[in-house]
């Protein structure tokens, strides 16, 4: 069978694209191209999911994953950028491997996919939406470790097993899950806090260039600018939002209004609140209708200003922001520790990359009636839908991963890299 290539995520500026390699050759040609970042006592495996990167001879093209699904069908995750993906099927173009079309590719390959079991088929469809390498490998480390490797535990010990024991390791893995999709799906940080606090130019610092229009009157900020950067290895977007008034009376104005509102909506959707205090000014500055809103959610107060004399006393702050970090944004000091206190607060920053989580909403649902369960009668039943239960597939081209978006005077929105 002759070896064929095709790109499996939609055009566009992706975080991360797949490139999926089905036929005799696949391996070779793989091992031609690939250099894994650690060298390997044996040969590539399959299940196995290796992190390394693609050369062109000599000239590095990308760092990459590859998936080696089975002895003719690797996947090849690499970062999204249309010129980058372009390299990569020029390179297998010239090794002989044929390039087809997304449509041509599923008509051709997909009645090989009932071979694999159901946690197998949700990974190949959900690898195309990580927007990480780290993310993609996550999900491929479900297929043979993970979540598919503890299933099969309990399948085959389940008369030996406490019903308590698998519900304790239910909830582990569900508590993992909420750190595993930041990484897979991304991370929204909403920058938050008084007027004039130093938001704006936080951003702008993180970003790299001015996104934000930065002046010294307070509520310059109307709408709500956006830029994603790379904090390893959280791909997170960080919205800097209007300015929170301490009361809307009756005669402000409706534009004030408008903006007031679209700032709260972004912090009922935001993962972690970048509370952004002036440390030139008293505790007076904090809104308690401000921190009403976001008392559930993960806090990281960041004292700004740190160039001025301060003012604000960090040891009378509630316990609500006691998760504190001191930056001047002006002078772009602190920012290091910034992005290690945001790993910390996110709990991404030593995340184990191989333990057991769920990638799909079907996995978590059953999760959770596995812990519900008084039999297990019940617990075989549901054990056996997370291994090899049903699920949609749809074969049609998926749409692009937009890392850059259109411009409006809603949103502006850039993909920056690496921070």
């Amino acid at each position: 069978m002759k070896t064929y290539a095709a790109v499996i995520t939609g055009q566009g500026t992706g975080a991360i694209s797949t490139i999926q390699i089905c036929g005799n050759s696949a391996l070779s040609v793989i091992k031609k191209i690939f250099k894994p970042a650690r060298k390997l006592k044996n040969n590539l495996k399959t299940g196995h999911f290796y992190l390394g990167k693609i050369y062109d001879g000599k000239n590095l093209i990308d760092q990459v994953t590859i998936g080696y699904e089975n002895t003719d069908s690797l996947a090849i995750n690499c970062h999204g950028n249309p010129f980058i993906v372009a390299d990569i099927m020029k390179l297998l173009t010239r090794l002989n491997v044929k390039p087809l079309a997304y449509e041509d590719f599923l008509n051709k390959f997909l009645p090989l996919q009932n071979k694999l079991n159901t946690i197998e088929l949700e990974a190949k469809i959900a690898r195309i939406k990580a927007i990480t390498v780290e993310g993609t490998k996550i999900i491929a480390n479900q297929i043979t470790k993970g979540l598919s490797k503890t299933i099969q535990y309990w399948l085959k010990n389940l008369d030996s097993l406490n019903l308590d024991e698998i519900k304790n390791e239910c909830r582990k893995i569900l508590d993992r899950t909420k750190t595993a999709k930041l990484i897979i799906a991304g991370c929204k940080a909403v920058i938050a806090g008084p007027q004039n606090a130093g938001k704006s130019t936080l951003l702008n610092q993180l970003a790299g260039k001015q996104k934000s229009i930065v002046t010294h009157i307070e509520g310059t900020t109307r709408d709500w600018v956006s830029a994603v950067c790379r904090i390893n290895p959280l791909a997170i977007e960080f919205i800097d939002t209007a300015g929170f008034a301490k009361s809307l009376e009756p005669q402000k104005n409706e534009l004030d209004k408008i903006s007031q509102k679209k700032s709260w909506n972004l912090l009922s959707r935001a993962h972690l609140i970048l509370l952004v205090l002036d440390y030139n000014k008293s505790q007076t500055q904090i809104d308690k209708q401000l921190l009403d809103k976001i008392k559930t959610k993960t806090i990281l107060t960041v004292l700004n200003k740190s160039d001025l004399p301060k003012t604000l006393q960090k040891n009378k702050l509630p316990p609500l922001l006691k998760n504190t970090v001191t930056i001047s944004a002006k002078n772009g000091t602190g920012l290091e520790k910034l992005k290690q206190k945001i790993l910390q607060a996110t709990a991404t920053d030593d995340f184990n990359l191989h333990t057991a989580v769920c990638f799909t909403n079907r996995q978590e649902n059953l999760l959770r009636k596995l812990i519900n369960i008084k039999s297990k009668e019940q617990a075989n039943q549901i054990i056996t839908d997370l291994l090899n239960g049903s699920i949609p597939v749809i074969a049609k081209e998926p749409k692009a991963t937009v890392a850059i978006s259109n411009v409006t005077t809603q949103k502006q929105h850039i993909f920056l890299g690496d921070l």
